[in-house]
């Protein structure tokens, strides 16, 4: 019997490129939802709405990885993987 090796979950994943949710940073930072509020509001961390009418806020992976390494967040000091 051949048994097949599965790599790990990084090798396996496919690189995200999709926007983060507030609940996502929050969720990562191991933070409040208005805590990601408070620093989107003071523009430390840059966002941009989605949809009609009040829609949704999304944060590019991008400026949250510029806004990790401002603070010197180590990425591998998160609570998930981005």
């Amino acid at each position: 019997m051949h048994a097949e090796l599965i790599p790990p979950a990084q090798e396996q994943a496919p690189e995200r490129k999709e926007p983060l949710r507030v609940k996502d940073i929050a969720a990562a930072l191991r933070i409040t939802t208005a805590t990601v509020y408070a620093e989107i509001a003071a523009g430390r961390l840059p966002s941009y709405r989605v949809g009609q009418g009040r829609g949704t806020i999304r944060v590019s992976r991008v400026a949250f990885t510029a806004y990790l390494a401002e603070r010197g967040i180590p990425a591998s000091e998160l609570a998930v993987t981005l």
